[in-house]
């Protein structure tokens, strides 16, 4: 799968010169190398964590053409990883400010903008005309979208991926390496593994995973050095290591003929739907009926907050109780729960309220009714006591 662009076609101008001087010396990259980082397009999706050390770094190495799918806006709290934007762009497309910055680092870089959400219906249209594409997404319908798009138009993948304190990245279908099917032939069912959002991650740790899949990419424009084709790279920043693990092609592994429905292939809307239906089995209060049952001085109830400790120590809701939700699922917090409960009304919340729906689902087993607080604190700041600290 080697890129074999027409050098002769290819001239740098004085500026090239100048401002890659530093690669130009190197052997290995050179002014061959460099007119086929100019010549070169990159189609990279999404533009958080990953994308956005991955898509300063593509810019400055002089990528001539960069491509760029997000549908987002920026957001307060991506501020702490997603390098790429600023304070000035929160609310504001996360791809126009994706485009401004990397100008301010290359102008000379032509910046494609696709503002919309990947799908089967656009994937093999808007993967068609790059190079390489790198996958900066964090779900896994998109993930498997994005590798099977790849594997029909015959483009490299090159994949990360993050969470609290660990990443991992590699190189799919590439010179007949292995693709994201070989090292997840399944998804697993929704919800088993938790969003950055719900679990946390370090802000620093996309950094490290977006700079090596920018590594990658230019690896394989210029074609020098091995690739992490057919080697899965894991990262442990608690304890900065790096493992790795080798990668095959599976031989029986089912042959790639179209794109498919991938939110019905992954379970989202049979969870979704079953979700639903325990959500209609559950009565919900609003943050404001709440704020009038405590304000009404009754003592007749019990606020309980399933949230985890050093959540709660961000935030709280004054009278609540916390028992972690895992607590409730080990069996461990229903019994203390039984013990508090007494025949008390019992309201339940956590961050936005979906772990509290699942915890009263719970209780409801073990002969425990409750109500779910709708929206969680985060209601419970935005619409009731805007001094209590979102996150």
């Amino acid at each position: 799968m080697a890129l074999n662009p027409n050098l002769d076609e290819i001239q740098l101008t004085k500026d090239d010169y100048e401002r890659y001087s530093r690669h130009l010396i190197l052997p290995e990259v050179g002014l061959e190398g460099q007119k086929r980082l100019k010549a070169a397009s990159v189609l990279c999706i999404g533009t958080g964590g990953l994308g956005s050390p991955l898509l300063l770094y593509l810019a400055a190495a002089g990528i001539g053409r960069i491509g760029i799918v997000d549908f987002d806006v920026v957001d307060t709290s991506n501020l702490q990883r997603q390098v790429i934007h600023g304070t000035s762009w929160v609310n504001k497309p996360k791809i126009e400010s994706a485009k401004n910055r990397i100008h301010e680092i290359n102008p000379h870089c032509q910046v494609d903008l696709y503002e919309t959400r990947l799908s089967s219906e656009n994937a093999l249209d808007i993967i068609r005309p790059y190079d390489v594409v790198v996958d900066g997404t964090d779900n896994f319908p998109t993930r498997y979208l994005v590798n099977d798009a790849c594997v029909l138009l015959d483009k490299p993948n090159v994949y990360g991926s993050i969470f609290r304190f660990e990443g991992q990245a590699t190189v799919f279908n590439y010179e007949g390496g292995p693709n994201y099917r070989d090292l997840y032939p399944e998804p697993p069912p929704p919800g088993m593994v938790p969003s950055c959002a719900e679990g946390g991650v370090l802000g620093i740790l996309p950094g490290i995973i977006g700079v090596i899949q920018a590594t990658e990419t230019v690896k394989i424009i210029i074609g020098q050095g091995n690739t992490l084709s057919g080697r899965l790279m894991l990262y442990n920043a608690l304890e900065m290591k790096f493992r790795e693990l080798k990668l095959r092609p599976n031989p029986v592994r089912p042959v790639i003929e179209k794109l498919i429905d991938y939110e019905q292939f992954c379970g989202i809307p049979q969870a979704k739907a079953l979700e639903e239906q325990e959500k209609m089995e559950i009565q919900e209060v609003t943050v404001q009926e709440l704020k009038q049952l405590l304000d009404s001085g009754a003592d007749d109830f019990m606020l309980l907050d399933v949230r985890n400790p050093h959540e709660y120590e961000i935030a709280k809701i004054p009278g609540s109780v916390l028992i972690p939700l895992s607590d409730i699922e080990n069996g461990n917090g229903v019994n203390k729960i039984q013990e508090l409960f007494n025949g008390h009304r019992l309201y339940v919340h956590c961050k936005s309220g979906m772990r509290s729906a699942k915890a009263l689902t719970i209780l409801k087993q073990a002969g425990i009714e409750g109500k779910n607080v709708k929206g969680g604190i985060l209601a419970w700041s935005k619409e009731v006591d805007p001094s209590v600290p979102t996150y």
